[in-house]
């Protein structure tokens, strides 16, 4: 598909920025209603699930809780965890479904609301106007790397953890990961179980336990009622959209990471990373607090379940609490990295969004959306996509299909609502 060809801008009743699954999932609602629209996406639809994944990546939630609009899992292992391919065929095969109208490899550089009424919305392929504008670009956009990095000895390998593969493609030598949210806890098994030596400074992220009682703990939580708790009966309300993942994997099966466990088997561990001087890396004194902190979550999780278990009468087999297999000596907070022979550093400690181009007053003192279930108070602006949108699955595949219905509702009312003269092209840019 081309851009309009005329002096006019092309004009559609909706623009829907980004062709991931939360584009793609308003599309799927929009064209059931009927109502114009496109999807401008700067790279290819789905592309970060095929270029910003490792080899060994899957799922840390199990495959049913896969349920984009008209495309649940339907395949063998519905308890199981898709691999990186996996993950990458089942969202072809929904973009085929949808069969989106669609402009790949445009950016969006500006969009503005215009006095008339609607938006004018500038790319790379042009000028586009439109009625409304969706904003299902996500929340992850420029990968967060400390100044820091900077002063590393120039021999040592720096990557994020969306440019990290294997272990294979890593030069000889002692890896320091930064973070353990899921993608750090994740990459440092990775190389541990491929024999590298380890080096990881610990975040403050929470985990939980793979099973419990019988059944994935994710089995348990959806049974209670957790992924369909709204942000605004959250005990921590807006303020969890900043938490960090809890840390588990789905690989071999699904299983528990425990940091303490790789520590026995000779992963070195740190508290958070804190300054580098003369080859040197300190790290904060918090290593046992962080690890305490990971396993009382995790221990609270199964608690909470236990709680459900009894209130219900579920015969379940017996639980019991996490007893710490390992506590740190002291020595965590100074790393010589010529001494340790480290040779690759792989930050994994998130990434920030990136709103530049929106010009419109709907961002809080820190930058980030304001909105209700993605609804924002400047008339025909939306965001979808984002964690903890309006619950836990907004951001994944379990929860995008009821925000993009909601949005479509919305769209819809809004389209109803506008003027004649609003959905009318302007002739000028």
């Amino acid at each position: 598909m081309h851009a309009h060809p005329s002096s006019a801008p092309a004009h559609h009743a909706v623009l829907i920025v980004g062709g991931g699954q939360a584009g793609l999932s308003l599309s799927y609602y929009l064209q059931q209603r009927s109502i114009d629209h496109l999807v401008l996406e700067k790279h290819t639809p789905m592309h970060a699930w095929r270029t910003q994944r490792w080899d060994a990546f899957c799922l840390v939630t199990p495959n049913w809780q896969c349920k984009l609009p008209g495309h649940d899992y339907d395949g063998p292992e519905p308890h199981g965890f898709m691999k990186k391919d996996q993950i990458v065929a089942y969202l072809e095969a929904f973009l085929k479904k949808v069969n989106p109208p669609m402009l790949t490899g445009v950016t969006v550089q500006h969009v503005k609301a215009r006095p008339e009424g609607g938006y004018a919305v500038q790319t790379t392929a042009g000028l586009f106007t439109a009625d409304q504008v969706v904003v299902a670009s996500g929340g992850y956009h420029e990968p967060v790397v400390p100044r820091l990095a900077e002063r590393l000895p120039a021999h040592i390998t720096q990557l994020h953890s969306e440019q990290y593969r294997n272990p294979q493609s890593l030069p000889e030598g002692g890896v320091l990961v930064v973070g353990s949210g899921q993608s750090g806890a994740q990459i440092a098994e990775d190389l541990h179980l491929a024999g590298k030596q380890v080096h990881l400074a610990v975040g403050d992220a929470p985990r939980c336990a793979r099973f419990y009682r019988g059944r994935d703990v994710v089995d348990w939580l959806a049974d209670m009622g957790y992924y369909d708790m709204p942000v605004d009966q959250h005990p921590l309300r807006e303020g969890v959209r900043d938490n960090t993942n809890h840390y588990v994997t789905g690989r071999d099966g699904g299983r528990d990471i425990d940091l303490r466990a790789f520590a026995k088997q000779g992963m070195k561990l740190y508290g958070l990373l804190d300054s580098l001087q003369d080859g040197v890396v300190s790290f904060q004194d918090n290593l046992k607090a962080a690890l305490d902190q990971a396993d009382k979550v995790y221990n609270g999780i199964n608690a909470a379940i236990d709680k459900h278990i009894a209130e219900q009468g579920i015969d379940a087999p017996a639980g019991g609490v996490y007893e710490p297999v390992w506590q740190p000596d002291g020595n965590h907070t100074r790393l010589d990295l010529a001494a340790e022979g480290i040779t690759s550093v792989i930050w994994c400690i998130g990434f920030k969004p990136d709103f530049s181009w929106l010009d419109a007053p709907v961002f809080n003192g820190r930058g980030q959306p304001v909105h209700h279930r993605g609804v924002t108070r400047q008339a025909g602006l939306y965001f979808l996509g984002l964690p903890w949108l309006y619950t836990w699955g907004s951001g994944r595949f379990s929860g995008v299909a009821r925000d993009a219905l909601y949005l479509a509702e919305a769209i819809e009312k809004q389209a109803l609502r506008a003027p004649v003269a609003a959905r009318e092209p302007a002739l000028h840019s």
